[in-house]
C-alpha cells in the first residue's frame, strides 16, 4: 500500500527531507551524521528551545530514542505507535498543551508526527485537542466534513466520538473541560492522510482500529495533564466499515418515511450512511462511490449541536416548525429541534449543482420531510417545517 503523507488539515502537502545546499567537503562521519534524521531533530530541538528561551514560539522537535518519552504529550504508548508507523523512525512536532484554549480557535494544542523510510516521509499523524466553536461559526464547515463524513462508526457505549481508517474524535468529559454558552464539545481529534480514502477492507480495518487505540491513547493522558480523573476504555468490538450501496428511493439513506423526490433520482444513485447510535449519524449520496453530491447530518448530542448555533441563527433565510426553527440559504439548510434529550440539529447540504437543474434546490427540496423522518426516527416527532416562500 502506498501511503500518503497527510495530517489533519486540508491542502497540506507531503513532508519530504530538504535537498541539502552546496557545501565543503567534510569528513565522511560528519556527512553521515549530518543526513542523519535524528541529529536533525537534535538541531530542530534546540533552536525550538532557543526561541521558546525568547518566549517566541511553543513547539518542540524530537526523536523517541532522544528524549525516553511518549508522543503527544507522553500518551502514546508503544503498541499504538508500533500500530501506526511499523517499526520505521519518527519525528514528532509537539505544541504545548495548554489548560486554556488558545485565540478564537479554541486550541489547547497540536502534536504531529511523521515516519520516515529512509529520506521520504511515508505517513504523517496530526493530533488535536481543542474546544469546538458554535458562537462564531468557525467549526460549522472544516470540522464536521472531515470528523462527521459518512464513513465513521461510532465508537460505543460510554465512548462519545466516532471513528474511521483515516479520521477519529472523542469528546473530553465537560466536568473536566467546562461548559460554554455556544460552544461545542472539547475534543480530541486525529487524522492521516486524505478523508475517507480506502484502499481495501483489511487496510480499513487495520488503520481503523490503530487511529482507534491512538485516540484513546492521547484522549486518557489529555484527561490527566488537565488534572481529571477517570479514563476512557477501549472501543469493546466497532461496527463494520460501512460501505456505499445502492440508494433506496423510497427510504432514502435508510430513513423510513424520506421518499427522494423524482428530480434527483438519477443523480442520488449510492448512498452511505454512518454514525448510527452515535453523537450524529451521516448520509451522503450521489452518481457513485468517488463523488458525494448532498450529505444529510443528523447531530443528537446535544453539546455538539451547539457546532451549528451560529448557522441556524444567523445563516440564510428563517425557517419555522412546530417545535423549533431554522434557516436556510443557498445549498444549505440546518434545524434545530427540542427533543426529550434536549436539541437536535438537522443539517441538509448540497455538495454539487444538479446536472439537470443546474441549480442548488436540494436543501430546499428535502428540509420538510427530511426533518419529518428524522425526527420520528429518533422519537421527538411529530415536526412540521414550513419555508419561506420563494422570492
Amino acid at each position: 500500500m502506498s501511503e500518503e503523507t497527510s495530517g489533519a488539515q486540508p491542502g497540506e502537502t507531503a513532508v519530504t527531507a530538504p535537498a541539502p545546499l552546496p557545501e565543503e567537503p567534510r569528513p565522511p562521519f560528519v556527512r553521515r551524521l549530518l543526513r542523519s534524521r535524528t541529529a536533525r531533530a537534535v538541531t530542530a530541538a534546540a533552536l525550538a528551545g532557543a526561541l521558546l528561551g525568547a518566549g517566541t514560539v511553543a513547539w518542540r522537535t524530537d526523536t523517541l530514542p532522544l528524549t525516553g518519552s511518549s508522543p503527544c504529550w507522553d500518551s502514546l504508548g508503544s503498541g499504538s505507535m508500533e500500530s501506526l508507523f511499523g517499526d520505521r523512525g519518527t519525528v514528532t512536532d509537539e505544541q504545548e498543551l495548554r489548560t486554556d484554549p488558545m485565540g478564537d480557535g479554541g486550541m489547547y494544542g497540536q502534536c504531529r508526527i511523521t515516519s520516515y523510510e529512509g529520506e521520504r516521509a511515508r505517513r504523517q499523524v496530526t493530533v488535536n485537542v481543542r474546544r469546538l466553536d458554535g458562537l462564531r461559526g468557525t467549526d460549522a464547515q472544516v470540522w464536521p466534513r472531515d470528523f462527521l463524513s459518512s464513513g465513521m462508526v461510532w465508537l460505543g457505549e460510554g465512548l462519545p466520538g466516532m471513528t474511521s481508517s483515516s479520521r477519529a474524535w472523542i469528546a473530553l468529559p465537560q466536568e473536566c473541560t467546562g461548559r460554554h454558552d455556544f460552544t461545542g464539545p472539547t475534543v480530541v481529534d486525529i487524522g492521516m492522510g486524505r478523508a475517507d480514502f480506502e484502499v481495501s477492507a483489511e487496510h480499513t480495518l487495520r488503520d481503523r482500529g490503530a487511529l482507534t487505540d491512538a485516540l484513546i491513547d492521547v484522549a486518557n493522558g489529555v484527561i490527566d495533564a488537565f488534572g481529571c480523573s477517570g479514563t476512557y476504555r477501549l472501543p469493546r468490538e466497532l461496527p463494520a466499515p460501512v460501505k456505499w450501496q445502492d440508494a433506496d428511493a423510497d427510504a432514502f439513506c435508510g430513513i423510513k418515511g424520506l421518499a427522494l423526490p423524482a428530480a434527483y433520482r438519477k443523480e442520488l444513485k449510492e448512498s452511505r450512511s454512518g454514525g448510527a447510535g452515535g453523537p450524529a449519524r451521516v448520509c451522503e449520496a450521489g452518481v457513485s462511490f468517488r463523488e458525494a453530491s448532498v450529505r444529510l447530518t443528523t447531530v443528537v448530542d446535544p453539546v455538539l449541536a451547539e457546532i451549528y448555533s451560529w448557522d441556524v441563527l444567523r445563516s440564510g433565510t428563517p425557517v419555522k416548525g412546530s417545535t423549533g426553527y431554522g434557516r436556510i440559504g443557498g445549498n444549505r439548510a440546518v434545524y434545530r429541534a427540542i427533543c426529550q434529550t434536549g436539541q437536535v440539529m438537522f443539517v441538509l447540504e448540497q455538495l454539487r449543482a444538479t446536472h439537470e437543474r443546474g441549480r442548488f434546490t436540494f436543501a430546499r427540496d428535502l428540509l420538510p420531510a427530511y426533518a419529518a423522518a428524522e425526527a420520528e426516527r429518533i422519537g421527538c416527532g411529530p415536526l412540521k417545517v414550513t419555508l419561506p416562500a420563494e422570492s
